[in-house]
């Protein structure tokens, strides 16, 4: 059970820092962009489509993270009125719905990314594969974390317990 714990940390070591240097790098490339626009009246043909797969990446990325932190939005209006009983199914529920969301995303995610394979981005001479790629990544976190859902209460942050940083 150890030996779990650690791997799946450094499996959420390697999505939060992926994350953070591609947004860095979203950054950085964005900010050359423009300036190389506004100063040199230029604009390189790879930037645009760069940055657009970088936002892509840590927008799938920040998918599977929000299902880590339980940041996603809740509507428990209705559910909220139920007996504890039947919130317990209902949580239990939308937890399975969230597994089977990311092992869909994997399967077809998969399937996309080798169908794209085969063609390339024109500004960067990259495959589409690799935009495409972040479907079944990001599919993957959402399922290891929606299963480490089933082990933990609830499935949202409450109000009261929001913290920042």
């Amino acid at each position: 059970m150890k030996v779990l714990k650690i791997f799946k940390n450094i499996l959420d070591r390697i999505l939060l820092v992926s994350s953070l240097v591609l947004l860095g790098l979203m950054v950085i490339v964005i900010i050359y962009q423009v300036l190389s626009r506004q100063i040199f009246s230029y604009t390189p043909s790879w930037s645009e489509e760069l940055s657009r797969l970088l936002f892509v990446w840590v927008s799938f990325l920040g998918i599977a993270y929000g299902f880590k932190e339980k940041l996603h939005i809740a509507l428990g209006l209705v559910v909220d009125r139920l007996p504890k009983k039947i919130q317990h199914v209902f949580d239990y529920f939308a937890k399975v719905l969230v597994i089977m969301f990311g092992v869909i995303m994997i399967y077809y995610g998969w399937n996309f990314t080798v169908l794209m394979g085969n063609s390339t981005m024109p500004g960067t001479g990259l495959p589409s594969s690799a935009l495409y790629a972040s479907i079944p990544v990001s599919g993957f976190y959402v399922t290891l974390f929606g299963i480490e859902l089933l082990f933990k209460k609830g499935m949202h942050q409450e109000l009261n317990d929001a913290s920042e940083g």
